[in-house]
């Protein structure tokens, strides 16, 4: 059985997970038997010398429905190679920002689990997305915060992908005021 790639739930997807990892659940009824249930591994590793598998086509669309985007079947053949690609970027950038500072000494920075969600302060319009990644840095686990939001090309008609990443900072007070 597959491991829930979001953090605090079971460690296999039957466990309280809110990702279904079975190609023939519930979006059945949306693509037909079985559905398009293709999935492609991507070149992000996992933390058990195993790589991270992208969600087939009617996973993707289950878990936009589950989230209340209206999701069109026709369009996850579209989708899912934007959302691939989208995620390498991420990790790509990641990997730049991990370098040389020590990750490389026990085979390089992993990537633990992540959890997608708005963040209520963001600056940034819709459509917008953000996912926390926490990364293994040789036992230190490390998150990030991947803020994805749709800028301009060169073009009057290209749109793009911007991600903004950082690392995440716990709030801290100055201590007045505080018990």
């Amino acid at each position: 059985m597959a491991k829930c790639p979001v953090e605090g739930a079971g460690e296999q997807s039957g466990d309280g997970c809110p990702v279904d990892h079975n190609p023939h659940s519930t979006w059945t009824t949306v693509f037909g038997k079985g559905g398009p249930s293709n999935r492609e591994v991507s070149s992000i590793p996992r933390t058990a010398d195993e790589k991270w598998v992208y969600p087939s086509e009617a996973q993707f669309f289950a878990a936009m429905a589950r989230k209340n985007h209206n999701p069109h079947a026709s369009d996850m053949k579209a989708i899912i190679p934007i959302h691939n690609a989208v995620n390498e970027r991420a990790w790509s950038e990641i990997v730049k920002w991990e370098a040389g500072k020590g990750g490389e000494s026990c085979g390089g920075v992993k990537l633990v689990n992540f959890r997608g969600q708005i963040d209520p302060l963001s600056r940034y319009s819709a459509p917008f997305d953000r996912h926390d990644w926490i990364v293994d840095r040789c036992g230190t686990r490390i998150r990030y915060v991947i803020d994805f939001y749709t800028g301009r090309g060169a073009g009057a008609s290209s749109n793009n992908v911007v991600l903004l990443f950082r690392t995440y900072v716990q709030r801290w007070t100055t201590g007045r005021g505080s018990r």
